[in-house]
């Protein structure tokens, strides 16, 4: 029995590999190429427009990557890496792929549709986004699966024929990675949420509240009067205050507070807490020009462009890989909200940034009537109340975002708050520290390596436990 089988194994690997080699999706990871990428080759599926209409049969390609370097033919498991609100320019060498190598599975990744190449339409006008939501991208991840996995069958010669599928997202796709195994759970084994925004928040105060207890006493008493510093010098001087931190281009004051609230933010978010508070509390102690120091972190460490948060350059509806910035206030403005307002006491961020300024963006920006549903969306997925299983939510205790995630733990949904001094967003998967854009997934750089390390082995201990689980039965060599 033992040689019928292993011959029949022999005979699928000889034959997918043949099969594989005379298409384009095979991309080998070369010996240069270790840091940053799996793979970059880009794959193209021909996706619907609208699921939810039964007569609108319109298509769009949709862009998409495979690495199949680690898989276990033929019956290894399936990783679908969900890809967010972004440019999604190939499968990240993060931890997933630790994962992968581990448990000899694919990788697939789909681009989200509007974002990057994926995008329906020649114009982003505000009425050609009425197809861009969280509920039409899980739809395209389901038909995606099922046409991947049929693809599969067909170059291993078999049919009515499933392999495991696991599906992985942080931030938003963390969210998608919770919502899909809700919506679709007989299509998926299980779902890692890391830092998942399953709750849609309309005014987010919390948010900032978490800045301030991430910051510690020192650190967050320098930022609340480095905010007062600025707000005195933007009623007297504006235009030069705002030239001095290269933002003259946002007339909106606005756009220029919710800008320097990001650049201060992001230094918590993503794990490096000390390039911040370290300079500003020296600057106080030391009697010198907070907002000159704020200055200098600013254009040393805050590497985003002004232009994502000037609302004349938001109204840009042409399409390009860098329109995300307008593709994902529509999806704030219109699902999500996460309006990250300043609390009516103890706050770090300006006073400026409040409801009125996120409602007036979106009419701005979109036009009347666009304002956030965030009952209806909470409504359809449930917030942190979500009826899932086999989904794991991990989250870093530095990490602002974690309010807006499941952290009670349950049975079939186990949660788990990363510790540590540099625990930011999606930790478990990008280790530390980090910045938006330079993504480095070694624990041992963590203030704790310990803690991310044993989390991890708990994400390890479910997916091996929820893919034995659902292992098809019906898998033959025929």
């Amino acid at each position: 029995m033992d040689d019928m089988r292993h011959g029949c194994l022999v005979t699928m690997l000889l034959l997918f590999l043949s099969t594989v080699a005379a298409t384009p999706h095979r991309h080998r990871l070369s010996e240069t190429a270790t840091d940053r990428y799996l793979t970059k080759q880009e794959q193209w599926f021909s996706q619907t427009l609208d699921h939810y209409s039964p007569y609108d049969h319109r298509k769009f390609q949709q862009r998409y990557y495979e690495f199949l370097d680690y898989f276990r033919i033929p019956d290894g498991p399936v990783f679908l890496v969900i890809c967010g609100e972004y440019s999604c320019n190939g499968i990240r060498n993060d931890y997933i792929a630790v994962l992968a190598k581990k448990f000899g599975a694919a990788v697939v990744s789909l681009e989200h549709r509007y974002y990057g190449k994926s995008s329906p339409f020649k114009s982003l006008a505000t009425k050609n986004l009425r197809y861009l939501s969280s509920k039409q991208a899980l739809f395209d991840l389901a038909v995606f699966r099922q046409n991947y996995q049929d693809s599969l069958n067909a170059k291993l010669n078999r049919t009515k024929t499933e392999n495991p599928w696991f599906v992985f997202g942080v931030s938003y796709p963390g969210a998608l990675s919770a919502w899909f195994r809700l919506k679709f759970p007989h299509l998926t084994c299980g779902s890692l949420a890391s830092s998942a925004v399953v709750l849609a928040v309309y005014n987010f105060t919390e948010f900032d509240q978490q800045i301030g207890e991430s910051a510690g006493a020192e650190c967050k008493a320098a930022l609340q009067e480095t905010t007062q510093l600025i707000e005195k010098k933007l009623a007297t001087d504006g235009k030069a205050l705002k030239a001095s931190f290269n933002a003259a281009d946002l007339e909106i004051d606005g756009d220029f507070m919710y800008f320097l609230a990001d650049a201060g933010i992001t230094a918590f978010q993503y794990g490096n807490p000390d390039i911040l508070c370290k300079p500003l509390v020296e600057a106080k102690k030391d009697g010198e020009d907070l907002v000159d120091a704020y200055v200098k972190y600013v254009k040393e460490n805050y590497g985003e462009s002004t232009e994502s948060y000037d609302q004349e350059n938001l109204k840009n509806t042409s399409v390009s890989e860098n329109s995300s910035d307008r593709l994902w206030w529509f999806q704030v403005c219109t699902e999500v909200a996460y309006f990250q307002v300043a609390p009516s006491n103890d706050s770090i961020r300006s006073s400026i940034v409040d409801t009125r300024y996120h409602l007036d963006l979106c009419k701005n920006v979109f036009g009347k009537g666009i304002f956030p549903d965030v009952g209806a969306t909470n409504l359809y997925y449930g917030g942190t109340k979500i009826a899932g299983s086999r989904i794991v939510f991990t989250n870093g205790s530095q990490d602002p975002w974690r309010r807006a995630s499941k952290q009670i733990s349950s049975p079939e949904m186990p949660s788990y708050t990363i510790t540590c001094h540099n625990c930011g967003h999606g930790v478990d998967i990008r280790g530390c520290p980090q910045d938006p854009f330079n993504i480095e997934g070694n624990e041992k750089k963590c203030t704790s390596p310990d803690a991310v390390h044993k989390v991890r082995q708990k994400i390890i201990e479910h997916i091996d436990l929820w893919l034995s689980q659902c292992e098809d039965p019906g898998r033959s060599c025929i």
